[in-house]
């Protein structure tokens, strides 16, 4: 029989990375017996290889914990998040599927960035917020200096936020207790039609599309009918099940539990996430809310290494979306690496992750071109174009206006950075807004920035300005017109249509030369020589050329008349033109990657 909902809690764990999410709720699961001693280690829910190598969060995780307070059982039904900022989609998706919130800061750090956000995405939620000071066993541990912090950056009453550690355990008791008294328990009518969200899901090759879900109202059975909202299908269901923190099988999910549901559904483009799961012989009205379609702010083309591999490529990323729903893709065709996917993501960690999870999961050697962030073009007959692929831009004769995405950037850095920092955003045509002063040494600097000159390498040079002790958090405000213009870069005469990347027109010189510079670096010499040019529109902006392998011809030619060296290196130029018109240049997965590193040399 489905638990009383006044005894459930649904609660998920947030912060900026690496302020102790995942050893915290290591800590909640030991402390309440969901796992024994010999069972503990260190990031038992991060399961994924990537995440236990990278020490970082990337899935949510759902897990269902029994504890008893005071003569009375409890289920608690706890998510782990991620804390980067690329994966901010995740949090939200878990923030939906919760009555309350853990917000959780390092003792020795403070308020960082995603702390921030995070947050307010929970204050906006609706949601009961827990705070609680992480790391107090630490030397370095500030723990009246951060509660002062938490209290005048965040409005949190410094009376009501717990300290632990999720090293030692201390303090994990009274966060149960908390959890318990502060945080509500699920609203819901057990009588009504089901209604149940599905928060995430993923594809088991026995199984088919597995579904995690929370149920908001009613009861859901094994053998029931149930349909699927938005697409309207309807499926039996299999099997139920909660995570404890293991899949546990069992009959039932009443209001407020959160399990995974099996109903033998074979097609990957039947679930959605965010969509609503109802009783398909008594439905529900109305669906859930759902989420909102999260934006992709990075694009970049993913090609097959081998052009046999193209089908396998498409699978394996149908797979991969229904894990993470947070990612796009749509077939495209490139003149230099054949058929492929044009692919959107949230960030250029998020990039990084998925293109090594296609790579290990699914065994594909992949191509991926240099990452762009998509363009609005106004043209001269008035019609507005949403370009995310460089090639796709229109002849500079027909573009009216040229729009790029800006972001407002949050930095939380030392107070003696600031200087350095003001900089790197005035390098990247940021529009300084304001500063304010979160403690005598800690400062919130806010810039209008374009997303284009964020997404690559800002985060690093944000760390290394301020020796490691600066954060950022950032919103897209929308698209402002530039001065923009395409860059193509010429192999040999030919256009490489995925070297081609969208400039600054005041910074197009510069980026070329350093662009032609580079590649010559990484492109092969060849029996010709080889030109290589960045191009805006037909001005050819930069050059420079491979020179070619020559063989010493006239080495066998000691003494004698000089025509007789003129006759065979002439006749050696001959070869060598023959070759540049019939010859290929080949280019390595190097060469486009040096296209992104904007950095300085």
């Amino acid at each position: 029989m489905a638990f009383d909902p006044r005894f459930i809690r649904n609660f998920s764990i947030i912060a900026h990375i690496d302020h102790g999410k995942s050893t915290l709720a290591d800590q909640l699961l030991l402390q309440s017996g969901a796992i024994t001693q010999r069972e503990f280690r260190e990031q038992l829910l991060d399961d994924m290889d990537l995440e236990r190598e990278r020490g970082i969060t990337i899935k949510a995780r759902a897990v269902a914990i029994n504890y008893k307070l005071d003569g009375q059982d409890y289920e608690l039904n706890l998510i782990d998040t991620p804390g980067h900022v690329d994966f901010h989609y995740e949090v939200s998706r878990s923030l939906a599927a919760c009555e309350g919130a853990i917000l959780l800061v390092d003792a020795t750090q403070g308020v960082q960035a995603q702390t921030v956000a995070n947050a307010y995405a929970a204050i906006n939620a609706d949601l009961a917020i827990v705070p609680a000071l992480n790391k107090i066993d630490m030397q370095a541990a500030r723990p009246d200096e951060i509660r002062e912090e938490i209290e005048s950056t965040l409005g949190i009453d410094a009376t009501e936020i717990l300290a632990v550690s999720g090293k030692t355990g201390a303090g994990v008791p009274e966060i149960f207790r908390a959890i318990i008294d502060r945080v509500p328990p699920p609203p819901g009518d057990v009588n009504a039609p089901l209604r149940a969200l599905i928060f995430d899901s993923k594809f088991d090759d026995y199984q088919g599309v597995v579904i995690y879900i929370r149920v908001i109202d009613g009861l859901l059975k094994v053998g029931q009918k149930i349909r699927l909202m938005a697409q309207g299908t309807v499926h039996e269901v299999i099997s139920i099940g909660r995570f404890r923190p293991r899949e546990t099988p069992c009959g039932d999910l009443g209001v407020g539990q959160v399990g995974y549901v099996t109903a033998n559904i074979k097609k990957l483009s039947d679930v959605r996430i965010g969509d609503t799961i109802t009783d398909a012989l008594r439905p529900a009205e109305e669906a859930l809310p759902g989420y909102q379609e999260p934006a992709q702010v990075v694009y970049c083309g993913l090609f097959p290494a081998t052009h046999n591999q193209f089908e396998d490529l498409r699978t394996a990323l149908q797979k991969l979306s229904l894990n993470d729903a947070s990612f796009t893709f749509e077939p495209e065709s490139s003149d230099a690496l054949g058929f492929g996917f044009r692919c959107g993501f949230l960030g250029m960690l998020h990039m990084e992750i998925v293109q090594q999870r296609l790579e290990r999961e699914s065994n594909l050697a992949l191509v991926q071109t240099a990452p762009n962030v998509t363009y609005e073009i106004l043209t001269k007959r008035g019609e507005t174009l949403h370009i995310s692929n460089p090639t796709r831009i229109p002849d500079p004769g027909d573009i009216e206006e040229f729009r790029e995405p800006v972001a407002r950037v949050n930095f939380i850095i030392p107070s003696d950075c600031i200087g350095a920092l003001m900089q790197l955003c005035e390098d990247r045509r940021g529009l300084y807004l304001k500063t304010e002063y979160m403690t005598p040494t800690r400062a919130i600097l806010s810039y209008e920035l374009p997303l284009a000159e964020m997404i690559y390498d800002l985060y690093d040079k944000l760390k290394s300005s301020t020796r490691g002790y600066g954060t950022m958090d950032f919103e897209i405000l929308g698209f402002k017109a530039n001065d923009l213009c395409r860059l193509d870069v010429l192999v040999n005469g030919a256009k490489v249509d995925a070297l081609s990347i969208v400039v600054h027109r005041g910074f197009a010189e510069r980026r070329g030369r350093k662009l032609v510079k580079k590649l010559k670096a990484e492109i092969d010499r060849h029996q010709f020589e080889v030109a290589i040019q960045a191009a805006i529109g037909s001005r050819i902006v930069a050059r420079e050329s491979i020179s070619a392998l020559r063989k010493n011809v006239t080495a066998k030619c000691y003494g004698g008349d000089i025509s007789r060296k003129r006759k065979l290196l002439e006749k050696q130029k001959e070869g060598k033109k023959r070759m540049k018109q019939v010859g290929n240049v080949e280019i390595s997965q190097e060469a486009f990657l040096s296209v992104l590193d904007d950095g300085d040399e």
